[in-house]
């Protein structure tokens, strides 16, 4: 059995679980998730905490409790704290601005880069060169940082472009003559 899946899922208070038609759903300050659970794994509410098991001894059945275990962790985890992803413009120039759903990126394009942002995100901006995007589904946060992060990558000569704050950009040495 997979060793993630030994570890029961505690609750915090303010946390409610409802477990019905093979679909999970998770309640709690910041909002509601659910997910549907995979067949092979049951999820039981004991004790005030949540345990994944495989239903049988099969592989997929071993490894799949431990990947219900650990996303079901992250929902109980949204729910009650919430996700967060810090991003850092590095470059002359470079600037964001949060405006409600719309997330304004000057990048050094000819054209400002406008990112819609889904329901469940929202985008701050404390300073013109950092980005905190937060949410409930840690799914969601990582996709959104991820696509704003593609607009414009680091690159390896002067470290310019949006990388994540805990990111370590390694200067690549010019080519000399």
């Amino acid at each position: 059995m997979s060793r993630v899946a030994k570890n029961p899922i505690s609750l915090p208070s303010g946390v409610e679980v409802k477990i019905a038609g093979g679909e999970i759903s998770v309640k709690g300050p910041l909002g509601q998730l659910s997910r549907p659970v995979h067949p092979a794994v049951t999820v039981a509410q004991e004790d005030g905490a949540l345990v994944c098991s495989a239903n049988d001894g099969s592989k997929i059945s071993r490894s799949m409790s431990g990947t219900m275990r650990a996303l079901v962790n992250n929902m109980v985890v949204g729910v009650s704290k919430g996700f967060e992803r810090k991003l850092n413009l590095v470059g002359v120039g470079y600037r964001a601005q949060a405006q409600g759903k719309k997330l304004n990126l000057s990048l050094g394009f000819s054209h400002p880069v406008e990112h819609e942002l889904p329901d469940g995100v929202t985008a701050e901006t404390p300073s013109q060169t950092e980005i905190v995007i937060k949410g409930t589904d840690k799914q969601l946060v990582g996709q959104i940082a991820a696509e704003v992060r593609a607009y414009r990558p680091p690159e390896p000569y002067k470290g310019k472009g949006v990388r994540y704050s805990d990111e370590r950009v390694v200067i690549r040495e010019t080519k000399k003559k």
